[in-house]
Formats: C-alpha cells, sequence, structure tokens
C-alpha cells in the first residue's frame, strides 16, 4: 500500500490516519460539508470533499467514494468502523475497482457480518446462543408471530452492523408497530440496510468480546477480551481490558475455542466476537463484528498492539508470523470512557459549538477525539465527542485516573454525558466488579429516586 482512502470521519478517520503515517503511507481524506472544518482534515496528505451533511449522501455514498478513490490514485481503502466498514457489497465494489480493501475478505462480512447468517454459520459449528428469528421484513403481524414464538421480553436487532445502534428492547406485542418502523429507518440511515431481526433477550448479563486478529493464510490469533457491559440503551459507554471478575482459565477457553472456529472457517485480518455470560448459563454467542471496534483502545493499552496497524499490514498481505511475530502478553489494565455530546439527564444529542474543549494531559491517559475548540457538533453523524483511556496497573488504579481525568474536562457550548459516567464509576457495585448490562439503568434509577427523595 502506498496510498490509502479512509472512508469514514473524525476521530475515527484521525485514529487511521495515524497509524498510516506510521507505517508510512500516505492517507486521503473525504469530508462532508459539515466537517469541512475537523482536524483529522489537515492531518490527511490529502482532503477531498465527498458531498452534503446527511451521511446517506456523503459517507454512505459508496459511488462517490469509489469515485474519489479513483481520482486520488488510492491503492486501498480503509472503512473505518461503522458506516460502510460491514458492507460486503462495497468491499466487493472496491476490489473490483483494483483496490485493497482493509478489513476482513467480503465473503466474511456477507456471512458474518450479516447477524442472521452469522448466528447459523456458529450455531453449526456449536456455539451455544440464545433463540432468534430469521430477518423479518415490514410486516408487524409477522414480527408479532415471531416475537411470541421466542417469549417477551425480544430485542430487535439489525441484520447488519453494529454499536448497539437501532437496538430496542420489546415487553410486549403492543409495542411492535412503532419500535419495528423507528428500527427500520434508523438501520437504514446508518448502515444502507434495513434487515432486522428478533433475539431473545436474556435478564443483565455481561457483555463480553473476544478480539482476534487473522493473516490472508489460516492463522488467526486471539488478542484476549472486552469487558463492555456497561451500557444504556445497548449503546457501550465504558469498556474494560481485561475482563474483570471472571475466571482467566474460562475466558482462556473460550477465546481459543473461538480461535480455531475462525481459523477453521479461514477467516482473515480482524474481527471481534461478542458474547453474553452469566454464570447460570455460562457464554452465549451474540454476533461477529468483522470490522474494528470503537473500543480497541483498550486492548492497544493492555498488550501494546496497534490494532490499526496491524490490521492495513494484514489487509496488506503480510503472516501473522511477521505482523505478531509471539503471543501478545497482558499487562495492567485499561478502561475507556465514551464521552458524548448529550444530556446526562434526558440522554438527547447536544449539538452546538465546543466554544471551550479542554481535555486533560495526564500520565497514562490516551485522549482519542475528532474535534477542537470552536468546531460544530452536527446533528447528522454519532454524537461522541472523545473517547477517554487510563490504563493503570490495577482496575483500582485504572478506574481512579479515568475519574481524575473526567473531572479535568473542560468542556462549554453544549452538554456531554461526563456527569452520567463519573456517577458509574463511583457505584460500589461497578468498584466490586460485580456488572452487568443492566447496571448502568439501576445506577441511573436509583439517582432519580434519590432526586425526588430530596
Amino acid at each position: 500500500m502506498k496510498r490509502v482512502i479512509v472512508a469514514n470521519r473524525g476521530a475515527v478517520a484521525r485514529r487511521v490516519i495515524r497509524a498510516l503515517r506510521g507505517l508510512g503511507i500516505e492517507s486521503v481524506a473525504v469530508y462532508s460539508e459539515a466537517d469541512r472544518d475537523l482536524p483529522y482534515l489537515k492531518e490527511a496528505d490529502l482532503a477531498i470533499p465527498i458531498g452534503p451533511a446527511p451521511a446517506s449522501q456523503s459517507y454512505l455514498d459508496q459511488a462517490a467514494l469509489l469515485r474519489v478513490a479513483s481520482e486520488a490514485d488510492a491503492d486501498a481503502l480503509h472503512p473505518g468502523y461503522g458506516f460502510l466498514s460491514e458492507n460486503a457489497e462495497f468491499a466487493e465494489a472496491v476490489e473490483s475497482a483494483g483496490m485493497v480493501f482493509v478489513g476482513p475478505s467480503p465473503r466474511w462480512i456477507r456471512m458474518l457480518g450479516h447477524k442472521t447468517q452469522a448466528r447459523d454459520a456458529m450455531r453449526a459449528l456449536g456455539m451455544p446462543m440464545a433463540p432468534s428469528s430469521p430477518v423479518l421484513g415490514a410486516d408487524p403481524d409477522a414480527v408479532k408471530r415471531a416475537a411470541a414464538v421466542l417469549g417477551y421480553p425480544v430485542l430487535i436487532k439489525p441484520a447488519t452492523g453494529g454499536g448497539g445502534i437501532g437496538m430496542i428492547p420489546l415487553q410486549g406485542p403492543e409495542e411492535v408497530e412503532a419500535a419495528w418502523a423507528r428500527a427500520r429507518v434508523i438501520a437504514e440511515r446508518s448502515f444502507g440496510g434495513s434487515d432486522l431481526y428478533l433475539e431473545k433477550l436474556l435478564r443483565n448479563p455481561r457483555h463480553v468480546e473476544f478480539q482476534f486478529l487473522a493473516d490472508r493464510y489460516g492463522k488467526v490469533r486471539s488478542i484476549f477480551e472486552r469487558d463492555c457491559s456497561i451500557q444504556r440503551r445497548h449503546q457501550k459507554v465504558l469498556e474494560e481490558a481485561p475482563a474483570p471478575g471472571l475466571d482467566r482459565a474460562a475466558l482462556r477457553d473460550m477465546a481459543q475455542r473461538l480461535e480455531g472456529m475462525l481459523s477453521n472457517l479461514g477467516y482473515d485480518v480482524i474481527g471481534t466476537v461478542e458474547m453474553l455470560y452469566t454464570p447460570e448459563s455460562g457464554f452465549s454467542f451474540l454476533e461477529v463484528n468483522t470490522r474494528l471496534q470503537v473500543e480497541h483502545a483498550v486492548t492497544e493499552e493492555v498488550t501494546g498492539i496497534d490494532l490499526v496497524a496491524a490490521q492495513l499490514r494484514l489487509a496488506a498481505g503480510e503472516p501473522m508470523r511477521d505482523v505478531l511475530p509471539e503471543p501478545p502478553l497482558l499487562d495492567g489494565h485499561a478502561v475507556e470512557a465514551r464521552v458524548y455530546a448529550e444530556d446526562p439527564v434526558r440522554f438527547l444529542p447536544s449539538p452546538g459549538v465546543l466554544r471551550e474543549f479542554g481535555l486533560p494531559a495526564l500520565p497514562g491517559v490516551r485522549i482519542e477525539t475528532g474535534y477542537a475548540e470552536g468546531c460544530w457538533v452536527s446533528s447528522h453523524y454519532d454524537p461522541m465527542l472523545a473517547k477517554v483511556i487510563a490504563r493503570g496497573e490495577s482496575r483500582e488504579q485504572a478506574l481512579d485516573l479515568l475519574k481524575a481525568a473526567l473531572e479535568q474536562c473542560r468542556i462549554e457550548g453544549l452538554k456531554t454525558n461526563i456527569p452520567f459516567v463519573l456517577r458509574v464509576l463511583d457505584d460500589p457495585e461497578f468498584r466490586a466488579r460485580r456488572v452487568s448490562t443492566g447496571l448502568a439503568e439501576r445506577i441511573l434509577e436509583g439517582a432519580r429516586v434519590a432526586a425526588q427523595a430530596a
């Protein structure tokens, strides 16, 4: 690779551009009209406008991206994470245009990036999982029949994409029509496809995901796991590595089992297998993310592996023995907070101008952001302002450092979720490693009750 087009925006593009620079590869950034003043454009070797603010007319416009890549004489395309990163048709179009798609081969994106197909494939390999439906169309009556078979509560999930986007719980049939229509719109807008399915909703599980790298020659390597249980409305808020409070032997066994499955399939480049865990049922397969994850930084902090650089090298055809000569080792603990431009009480997006945007510079703290002071935070895209990552020798040290870093953030001009994140970091259950996907909501409910009592 000599020149790579980065088909994403903000902090995502900035992260990829940094890895490209470290490898001595030229970067080409694209931007919508809403993003013309963001910092990543100055950091790229070349920046080219891609279209109007709506993602459907810019970052999701496959024809425009391919045209710009051709004009820039790029020989590879990195999709970042989100947008078209799990779109098999786009990956095929990139390869047909003579470029390298920096991600898994299109067949794996088609098979495993599509959630229901991934479940079928992994079920055939013996993976335990919660009951689910096939892809369902627009008919709400068919959705109600499928939900009745599974038994409420169920979860609406987009068949493509990830990040918790478009996932909506259903407690009963009276909620189906409005929720299903809303989920279809969200999936189409976010991922370019409206396929949805239902999955039986587990009560208060842990969300644990296993990171993998793979070369083009059948070698797959596990890069440990992350815990992403602190979520609100299925959107991850805090992630940490390694997973706290779980048996290391059980985690190692599951990682090795998954490693063997992916190797037998012939999977390549990069991916994450997401699992739910309860003490009663153990691990239950959730989905495969055929892309780099937003939360990859915590894995990098405890292994010293640059996952983006490794992804680029593996996509270019380098063998695993050159990219990762030795098995990775765990060192310390890392935790990441996603700082969103949103109301910390109602959790609605809070677009606006960053009149002040002061992020801390502390030893052991890593900041990733796509913004700078004076930038406009648009309502057209995900409202994440920054990722704040803290690494310590112990979990307690990492959590204390993250708390100190968030308390030093100075952000004016819009609201953020920092008060909510700080509340989680102070929670006794969270500190005691008793985490689950329902913990954040219980913390919020406790805060509401306390406020009413006062």
